[in-house]
């Protein structure tokens, strides 16, 4: 409770004869017969013993906005944390140590033009993660050498005709549909961010083509600003098979709202490169190399095979 909106109220607890209570409220008391007056007037004289008592204060505290109001403290409770999940990251950290992964070299912060102006390459930014879905880092770095050897801008995109895009962009997955959505989401940052991308998560994943993922990863990339986790098939895998989520999750966006109800907020801007790297290396979709894991002893999954 704060103590800035807290008044204390303190009451003592005083005896008041008779006589006090009606002259305080401005009444005479009744006139006494001769016998009576004697007999008070003795009593009025003689002393009387009271005993010594410690005076009680009885205290109310009153919050000036209410229970529950501004300033109030509530303590919470610790959220629920998955057992060894401390030692399992820094054997992962140690795994990785070398950076030698594909997404080290080949991610979304290598694979845009350093020598184009901060706009440029922000947009660069997003269309690698919008090639990257469902697609080897490799193959988009392919696809991006090509796209920047023409000229990669919001104007230049705009302006090539669909096949051309679809043969610059080819094999990543789902390359058709791509081709629709970069030339959607380019003119929507032609017409409403002049050439820019949006700032915020929301306006982000509101363009066609683009998942949470790839804009908190874009968050992170092109503006600097954690927003989140970011979660692919890797995050999301891995983290089920560490268990660090309180119950199985079902989809990559499911793993992100579960990691971040627990994992602290400093440590968000690294699980998703540190992860990534992990599941392209040791911890495979299938055939994970458990024998060469440091967490083989503490990996559930492990211990299952």
């Amino acid at each position: 409770m704060n103590a800035a909106g807290v008044r204390m109220v303190v009451t003592r607890a005083r005896s008041r004869g008779t006589g006090a209570s009606l002259r305080r409220r401005g009444e005479k008391a009744a006139p006494l017969r001769s016998g009576e007056a004697a007999a008070e007037e003795r009593k009025s004289y003689s002393p009387v013993k009271r005993r010594r008592k410690a005076q009680r204060l009885s205290v109310a505290y009153e919050a000036s906005e209410g229970e529950g109001g501004e300033g109030a403290e509530h303590l919470q409770a610790p959220s629920w944390q998955p057992q060894d999940w401390r030692q399992q990251l820094d054997n992962i950290r140690t795994m990785r140590s070398g950076k030698d992964a594909p997404v080290d070299q080949l991610g979304a912060e290598h694979c845009f033009d350093p020598s184009a102006s901060p706009k440029v390459r922000r947009y660069q930014v997003l269309l690698s993660l919008m090639l990257s879905s469902q697609t080897k880092d490799q193959v988009t770095a392919g696809a991006m050498q090509r796209l920047r050897a023409r000229g990669l801008t919001v104007d230049s995109i705009l302006q090539t005709d669909d096949s051309t895009l679809g043969a610059l962009i080819y094999p990543v997955g789902f390359w058709r549909s791509k081709v629709k959505y970069i030339k959607q989401t380019s003119a929507i940052l032609q017409q409403r961010y002049d050439g820019d991308i949006p700032a915020s998560v929301a306006e982000l994943v509101a363009l066609p083509g683009v998942g949470p993922k790839m804009a908190h990863l874009a968050m992170a990339v092109a503006w600097g600003t954690v927003s989140g986790i970011a979660v692919d098939t890797h995050v999301h895998r891995i983290a089920n098979r560490l268990r660090w989520t309180k119950k199985a999750t079902k989809s990559p966006e499911e793993t992100r709202r579960a990691l971040e109800e627990w994992l602290p907020r400093e440590l968000w801007s690294e699980i998703n490169g540190l992860l990534v790297g992990f599941g392209q290396q040791t911890c495979l979709p299938i055939r994970p190399r458990c024998q060469a894991c440091l967490n083989r002893a503490l990996c559930p999954a492990a211990r299952g095979l």
